[in-house]
């Protein structure tokens, strides 16, 4: 039989075994054999008899648990085997925790003690109840956008939400039997979360050509229901370029990540954010990637980016958190999410994020497509692919000619001719320069001039 996190061999019995047991009833059980060396081989012990009769009731008077005590025998040799059950509560030795992980024992302490605290009682830390926060304190803005979104996206009802805010809450169930708020229900719709959880917005920085070279950020603060689209909105606008690329007439805006991908991502970061580690949301903005960093852990079984864009369940790490942003039809059901995050980045032909999930964190690369990245320092390969109508459009549109070309564009969507007189009024300048922008428009195939009629008419093609 090999030696893995459920068995442990021990040549003789020494006390500090003790942690080993209090780390397998704190984790999946075990048994730990005494009288066997490290490769498993049957060695004795001397004091078997005394240790049959010791050890049983030291372990249930230092650590309250009962468990196992075997004689075993090989040929004249006597070893002892000792069963220990995974135990529902958390078991302390000495006034502290141990949990075996893997092949070694450690001591659980801090944040992660206070976790297996909530689970050892059946609670999660989303649905701890805040006894000093009221419905009344929370922001109606915030609720209000739930509902609508809720409504919207087929998730609820309009009668479910023409309702009270505590009825509304309760059929959410982040109310407790003592009509307590739950923390979901404060970090979502609270005005000011980081009142009761330090570390609850997103901070946004764009750098430079280093990690030190940050030239601006920002922070969005307030309930996440409201942080989500605050963030997309503030990254499309202002950290991320929107490069200009034509198909003929048409204006085509290209980003270097598709804004559907890093929204699901966003998401993501905040349902499985541990919050308990006071650390915000941290997303670094670069010319040609973007990482997304959150204090969060996935599913022991989701370890790589392969994994993850896998058909997998879906386990949030905050549920009840999660169940808000599902009922909202902000967040798909059963790792829905991933798929969405594919589809998107193939639409942009482009790579999908790169997953780092580490005892730190979790930190999501996401790298700019070909296309943006071709425009952005503009690819021979690439400008090849145009058309010499296309490219000679790209190039008008990137002078001084591009304001005044672009108001007559919009005005040959919904119109199929166009005068100089015309012309003058949408851009406001000389007859000369509109006859050389409309001239221009003409070698590109986008009109051509009617040089019989009277004013000179330009006919859409």
């Amino acid at each position: 039989m090999p030696e893995h996190q459920a068995i442990e061999w021990k040549e003789s019995w020494q006390d500090e075994y003790l942690k080993w047991i209090c780390g397998y009833a704190n984790a999946y059980g075990g048994t730990l054999y005494i009288g066997k060396d490290d490769d498993g081989n049957v060695v004795g012990i001397n004091n078997s008899r005394q240790l049959l009769e010791k050890l049983p009731n030291k372990i249930t008077d230092m650590m309250g648990i009962i468990v196992d005590v075997n004689l075993k025998f090989e040929g004249e040799l006597e070893y002892l085997e000792i069963i220990v059950d995974k135990y529902p509560s958390l078991i302390s030795f000495r006034g502290k925790y141990y949990f075996r992980s893997g092949s070694t024992m450690r001591e659980i302490t801090g944040k992660e003690l206070d976790k297996a605290m909530l689970k050892s009682q059946g609670k999660i830390w989303d649905g701890v109840p805040l006894p000093r926060i009221k419905i009344e304190d929370l922001k109606q803005d915030a609720i209000k956008l739930f509902k609508k979104k809720a409504v919207e996206r087929g998730r609820l009802t309009e009668e479910a939400v023409r309702v009270s805010d505590i009825i509304l809450l309760e059929d959410l169930h982040l109310v407790d039997e003592d009509d307590h708020l739950l923390r979901a229900a404060m970090l979502a719709f609270f005005e000011d979360p980081e009142k009761w959880v330090t570390g609850s917005y997103i901070k946004i920085g764009y750098f430079g050509k280093s990690d030190s070279d940050l030239l601006y950020q920002d922070e969005v603060r307030g309930p996440l229901i409201e942080q989500v689209d605050k963030t997309v909105d503030l990254i499309y606008t202002k950290y991320l370029k929107a490069l200009i690329d034509y198909k003929g007439i048409q204006r085509v805006e290209q980003y270097m990540f598709h804004r559907d991908a890093f929204r699901e991502i966003l998401l993501n970061a905040i349902v499985h954010k541990d919050y308990s580690g006071c650390n915000p949301i941290q997303i670094s903005v670069y010319e040609d990637k973007m990482y997304i960093w959150n204090d969060g852990v996935m599913p022991m079984n989701l370890t790589s980016t392969e994994k993850l864009f896998q058909k997998h369940s879906s386990k949030p790490y905050n549920p009840k958190l999660a169940d808000i942003f599902f009922k909202s039809g902000m967040i798909e059901a059963w790792g829905r999410g991933f798929d969405k995050i594919k589809e998107a980045c193939e639409k942009y032909d482009g790579p999908l994020p790169e997953y780092d999930i580490s005892e730190d964190g979790i930190m999501v690369l996401c790298r700019a497509c070909d296309k943006y990245l071709n425009l952005l320092h503009g690819n021979s390969e690439e400008n090849n692919s145009l058309t010499s109508n296309e490219r000679i459009m790209s190039e008008l549109m990137s002078g001084k000619m591009k304001e005044p070309l672009e108001n007559i564009l919009e005005y040959l969507k919904d119109n199929t001719e166009i005068t100089n007189a015309i012309g003058q009024e949408l851009t406001g300048k000389s007859t000369a320069q509109v006859r050389r922008y409309l001239n221009a428009l003409c070698d590109v195939g986008i009109i051509k001039s009617n040089k019989g009629t009277k004013g000179n008419v330009y006919l859409k093609q």
